[in-house]
């Protein structure tokens, strides 16, 4: 029981760490034109709708 208690304060140890570390250096090289490149049709088509949906929610109200 205690090994698993151990093993999720290390994940999360870890979690933190991570982010902590990614904050601190943050993106350097990121070229929005160049990663659209590497999108595909389908991955563009679905987040449109995807946006296009959640426009619509937030136009229509809650209820």
């Amino acid at each position: 029981m205690w090994y698993l208690l151990i093993f999720c304060i290390v994940l999360l140890g870890i979690g933190v760490i991570v982010d902590w570390w990614n904050k601190k250096n943050g993106i350097r090289n990121f070229d929005p034109n160049e990663n659209e490149k590497h999108v595909s049709e389908m991955e563009k088509a679905y987040v449109e709708s995807y946006m296009h949906n959640m426009k619509n929610d937030h136009s229509n109200g809650p209820f």
